[in-house]
């Protein structure tokens, strides 16, 4: 068989005009496409594909450039309008229009192909009908990537121009089923403001192995230039993400978030748990599913004066949702109760489980035994603070707090052991790089979850690290360097006659020394060497000051005072801004597609995987 033969033609989402020349063969064995490698359907070489074309392009430019003077561009409908009426495409107008609807296209997260939509072209038209729409090709090709490349540039700068940066790194799947890793930016710029950036986004058609996502986090960091600035990664507590960051030589924190999530996910699989939680749901997905016990349900909320809010359903995946079923299960109890008492709903009532008063009481214990868990997980997904130096004090809290009491339940003991067990062997080989992030935040730079002797390790490694930066180092060659010139100044003043006639004598012995005296300057001159002040001195002063300043309101954020202080404590602020810009979670990058809560629409599953990247990146850096 031909090797052309076997080439198939790929999925429909790929709608970039470079695949009419590539396809795809079978993965080995199986009728399966395998979309890591793109087959040009001329000369049958394999391309390596990301979810990026540019290489594909590429290789029929320089190839096959026949083949792309044989495609002829669509022409762009026209508007009924004479043709000499006409905005030129150069015009300042019809710019600023054809920037606009990239903007639309990328701010919505739109597929391509809504500039050819009868209603889209339409309301153009009505809006300004000399303005005539570019083609598809036009935006894809030209207008989304060039306005790509310049927000590349100004990211590139904003990283460029701080000293440490954090990366955030999370795996999802498309409603497509298709599998991507988003790799997002975190920073503290000048102005001590929390800057993110989402980097790129790339399909991981390849197994999701730590290797491969290794390679993925490499190129990452020789693309945007960080390999420099030695970034820390935070990830789920996925085994391939740990190892991936291993092999990229990079610091790994685990989400918080994510932790918090799999101690309570053991916790809600206790049999007495999971059994509520199914009778619950029962009753919950009832009366979502029932337009008439909505109904009732609505009529005795407004007869009981309760709260008008909707029963809620769990999610699997989220553990909070299970914690937020329960209460307002238990908010609603005297609405449903009497609902499902009125003769509208008893005839139904057979087909749910009703609660007992037991089940009620089971389901006040669950929630208020999760209730730290969920603040705690409300806290840590705060994007606008560093969230990283929370991390060590809550749990420490959270341990705390879970602690047996003697008036707790069986069922309250159980769940608080669970909890408890799972977050106690979390975080064991960060607890060093935590505890320093706590330090160097005002609100809890006291550290009071730790003993005398911890805390006193703990600063003992911030003076080591801040005395190792570049800028301690040049801080104390000037020093050194003023304090031999200050020692100069004073030899070279005027002396009485008994030390001249002490120097004269002694000229003699040191003539011999005068080689040494060349080399090494003033800078070791007598009373140079008491005046001297060291990178470590100067650390050990301001964390001494630190830690008398008065501790900052928990409700404060700590990147405000360290603008306000940053002049105070030079050494310090700089490794603050090290370790407060890392996250301590990594939902930034999980909710790259779910702005307001949303998760991938229909429409925007539509979008061909190679333009993901690209408006991914322009709808999170454009500055609106």
């Amino acid at each position: 068989m031909d090797e052309t033969e076997k080439i198939r033609v790929p999925p429909s989402q790929f709608k970039a005009d470079v695949w009419a020349h590539f396809g795809f063969r079978n993965k080995e064995g199986k009728n399966e496409m395998d979309m890591t490698h793109a087959i040009c359907r001329y000369c049958s070489m394999s391309i390596k594909y990301c979810g990026n074309t540019t290489n594909l392009r590429a290789h029929v430019q320089r190839r096959h450039p026949e083949k792309l003077q044989q495609q002829q561009p669509p022409q762009p409908m026209m508007t009924q309008t004479t043709l000499d009426s006409k905005l030129a495409p150069s015009s300042v107008r019809a710019k600023k229009i054809t920037e606009s609807i990239a903007e639309f296209i990328c701010q919505d997260l739109r597929p391509y192909c809504v500039v050819e939509n009868r209603g889209f072209r339409s309301m153009i038209n009505t809006l300004e009908p000399r303005y005539v729409i570019p083609s598809r090709k036009q935006f894809t090709e030209v207008m989304i990537p060039d306005m790509y490349e310049q927000v590349k540039l100004q990211v590139k700068k904003s990283l460029a121009s701080t000293e440490s940066v954090a990366l955030t790194c999370d795996g999802w799947t498309s409603r497509a089923t298709e599998p991507y890793l988003t790799i997002t930016s975190h920073h503290i710029d000048e102005s001590w403001e929390l800057v993110s950036h989402v980097l790129q986004t790339r399909a991981l058609f390849e197994s999701h192995t730590g290797t491969n996502i290794a390679q993925v986090l490499g190129a990452a960091l020789e693309e945007w230039e960080l390999i420099n600035k030695d970034p820390a990664i935070v990830t789920d507590n996925a085994s391939n993400m740990t190892i991936a960051a291993q092999l990229a030589h990079m610091q790994h924190f685990k989400c918080f978030a994510h932790t918090l999530n799999l101690a309570s996910q053991r916790a809600l699989k206790l049999p007495t748990v999971s059994r509520l939680l199914g009778r619950v749901r029962r009753v919950t997905g009832f009366f979502r599913r029932s337009t008439v016990a909505s109904h009732v349900l609505h009529e005795k909320q407004a007869l009981l004066n309760l709260p008008r809010h909707k029963l809620i359903t769990d999610v699997a995946t989220r553990w909070n949702s299970a914690h937020d079923m329960l209460e307002r299960f238990l908010e609603q109890q005297p609405a449903i109760h009497a609902a499902l008492l009125s003769a509208e709903i008893r005839k139904s009532e057979k087909d749910i489980c009703t609660l007992t008063e037991s089940d009620i009481t089971a389901a006040e214990e669950v929630v208020a035994a999760m209730k730290p868990m969920k603040v705690a997980t409300l806290a840590i997904s705060e994007e606008t603070r560093p969230t990283l130096s929370i991390v060590a004090p809550l749990h420490a809290q959270l341990v705390h707090q879970l602690q047996d009491n003697p008036s707790d339940s069986t069922l309250t003991r159980e769940l608080k052991t669970t909890i408890c067990q799972d977050l106690n062997k979390r975080y064991l080989n960060e607890k060093e790089a935590l505890y320093k992030a706590s330090a160097l935040d005002p609100r809890f730079k006291a550290l009071p979850f730790l003993s005398e002797d911890e805390r006193e390790d703990v600063y003992n490694g911030i003076t080591a690290e801040a005395t190792r930066t570049k800028w301690a180092l040049q801080v104390t060659l000037t020093a050194i360097h003023k304090s031999g010139l200050e020692a100069e100044s004073m030899e070279d003043g005027s002396q009485d006659p008994d030390q001249e006639d002490m120097s004269a004598t002694s000229v003699s012995k040191s003539s011999k020394l005068c080689s040494l005296a060349d080399l090494l300057g003033q800078t070791y001159a007598a009373g140079a060497a008491k005046k001297l002040k060291t990178a470590e001195d100067q650390v050990m002063e301001e964390i001494t000051k630190y830690k008398e300043e008065a501790p900052l309101a928990l409700g404060v954020n700590p990147l405000e005072w360290w603008k306000e202080h940053e002049g105070r404590y030079p050494f310090l602020s700089k490794v603050a801004k090290k370790h407060l810009c890392i996250p301590g979670t990594s939902v930034p990058s999980e909710r790259v597609f779910s702005t307001a809560g949303d998760i991938i629409t229909a429409k925007r599953s539509a979008i061909a995987p190679e333009h993901l990247d690209q408006l991914l990146f322009l709808n999170k850096n454009i500055k609106h």
